[in-house]
Parts: structure tokens; C-alpha cells; sequence
């Protein structure tokens, strides 16, 4: 009976030791992943801010204002993607703690509540608009409204595309080159400024699609890939953190997610390629907020 006492004590020791050895090691790789990327710029990634759609694209209006709250009184400054590059490109300094605050599609809740909101906090926003959806459904924004943003200086306008599509699934060259291309004339004519970034519908994006964004006149362009913008990125493969996925929307969903990207942007990336293989049940077992 003793030697089984004896032989479990040493054995629970063992366990313990190597769990020791196991947590020390991943206090070790977080610490690595967010010194590797401190140059890392968060780019938030929204899409609709209402309090009527309950789906995983929406944020409540008063979440919204409690995570804009965070980012100023937190000592966050916003600036645009086109600063971001002039920083990058030019040697430009950045501010203390940019961030870029984006959203997708160009919702007429974009307009009603987030702007108003943004103003109030003096933070900056960028909207990537759907062209051929603006003034053609009453939920997504007019011309007018967005010519209204562009002009207060508190929203930048660049594009999401003509319409939509996914780009990787377009059948031609042809009708990927006027996805690209026309939803920048739009923007070009309506609002009289040069449209510089777009942001792929889905994060879809593959060689043919870079070299059409680059020869429609684009800077640079955003995926939904979860991790920090970095300035030894491809310009054209630009990291966001988005803020939508989930039913729940909690600020400290918010806070894990904007702050510790670099840790569970790799853990998001795990996560989908084992459900995309169907490892579902391991997918599961990884915490990634």
C-alpha cells in the first residue's frame, strides 16, 4: 500500500512538473508573439451598427459607443490606411497607439449611428462601400450621405467592390477587372477623390486578384484575416481585426481581440483550418474570443 502511495506521489509530481513546464512555455510564446509584432497597427474591422439586425455582422449601438469610448480615453488615435502607408512607405510618423477603424459595405447605419459617434470621440473611420448599393436599397447609404462623411474629415470613402462579389469566384478576368475597376470610377465621380484601398468581399483574394487591384490604381487592400497590419505585409494582404463573427458582443470580446491579436489571430487561423478539414470537435477545444 505504501509503494502505491509512494509511486501515485511521484507520478502527481511528475504531472505537476510538466504542466509547470507546459504553462511557462506558453507564457513564453505569448510573450514572443507580442514582442514579434509591436510594429503591428490594429485595423478593426465593423460592419452594421443598429439595435434592430441581431445577426453576428451587427454591433448595438451603445456596445459600439463603449468600445469607441475605450479606444479614446485609452489614449488610441485613428488615422486613415492612406496615412498608415505614408508612414510605412515614407518614414511618415505614426501617432501614439494608431488605429485604423474600418467597415464594410457602407450601411446607412453607418451614417445614422456610428459617425455621430465617432465625431463625438474625435476618432477617424474608413468606410469600403459596396458602389452599386448606394442609392439603390434604403439600408445601405446614399451618395449624398457619404459625400456628407467624406467632407467633415471624420470618414474616409474607399471601396468594397461594384457589387459584391466574390472575387474569387468571378468566371472571367474581364468581369473581375470591372468589379475593381468601376466601383473606384464610381467613387472617383461621385465624391471627386481618388479611391487608394479596397477591402476583398469575403477576404476572398488569389494572384489574379492582386495584380487586377494593382492595375485598377490601388494602394493597398484589406482581407478579414485576423491579425495586426504590419509593415512587412504585402500591401495587398493587409491583416484586420474583425469585430463581428459572434452573437455575443461583449467589451471584453473587444479587448481580447484588439489587444491581444498577435496571440489569437494564429488560434483563429488554427481554429478555421481544422474545421475546414472537419476536426470540428478539436476546433472546439481552442479559446478564441
Amino acid at each position: 500500500m505504501q509503494k502505491d502511495v509512494s509511486l501515485l506521489k511521484a507520478l502527481f509530481k511528475q504531472l505537476s512538473l510538466a504542466v509547470a513546464v507546459i504553462f511557462l512555455l506558453l507564457v513564453a510564446v505569448c510573450i514572443y508573439q507580442m514582442h514579434a509584432h509591436a510594429d503591428g497597427v490594429p485595423v478593426l474591422n465593423y460592419h452594421q451598427i443598429n439595435d434592430k439586425d441581431e445577426n453576428s455582422l451587427t454591433i448595438h449601438t451603445d456596445q459600439f459607443e463603449a468600445e469607441m469610448k475605450y479606444l479614446a480615453d485609452n489614449g488610441y488615435h485613428a488615422i486613415t490606411p492612406e496615412e498608415l502607408l505614408d508612414a510605412w512607405d515614407n518614414g511618415k510618423a505614426l501617432p501614439e497607439k494608431p488605429i485604423i477603424i474600418t467597415f464594410d459595405d457602407g450601411y446607412a447605419d453607418n451614417y445614422k449611428n456610428a459617425y455621430p459617434i465617432l465625431k463625438k470621440y474625435n476618432l477617424k473611420g474608413t468606410i469600403f462601400i459596396v458602389t452599386d448599393y448606394l442609392n439603390t436599397y434604403p439600408n445601405y447609404l446614399t451618395w449624398s450621405m457619404a459625400s456628407e462623411m467624406l467632407d467633415s474629415g471624420v470618414i474616409n470613402i474607399e471601396s468594397h467592390t461594384l457589387s459584391h462579389s466574390e472575387l474569387d469566384k468571378l468566371e472571367t478576368r474581364e468581369e473581375l477587372d470591372k468589379q475593381l475597376r468601376d466601383s473606384k470610377l464610381a467613387i472617383d465621380w461621385h465624391l471627386h477623390k481618388k479611391a487608394a484601398f479596397i477591402a476583398y468581399p469575403c477576404g476572398s483574394f488569389n494572384k489574379d486578384i492582386e495584380e487586377s487591384t494593382l492595375a485598377a490604381g490601388y494602394k493597398g487592400a484589406f482581407t478579414v484575416h485576423y491579425g495586426l497590419a504590419e509593415p512587412t505585409q504585402n500591401r495587398l494582404q493587409l491583416d484586420r481585426v474583425p469585430i463581428f463573427g459572434s452573437n455575443t458582443h461583449t467589451m471584453l470580446r473587444f479587448k481580447l481581440r484588439l489587444l491581444y491579436a498577435p496571440i489569437f489571430g494564429p488560434l483563429d487561423e488554427l481554429q478555421r483550418n481544422l474545421r475546414n478539414n472537419g476536426h470540428d470537435f478539436l476546433a472546439r477545444l481552442l479559446m478564441v474570443p
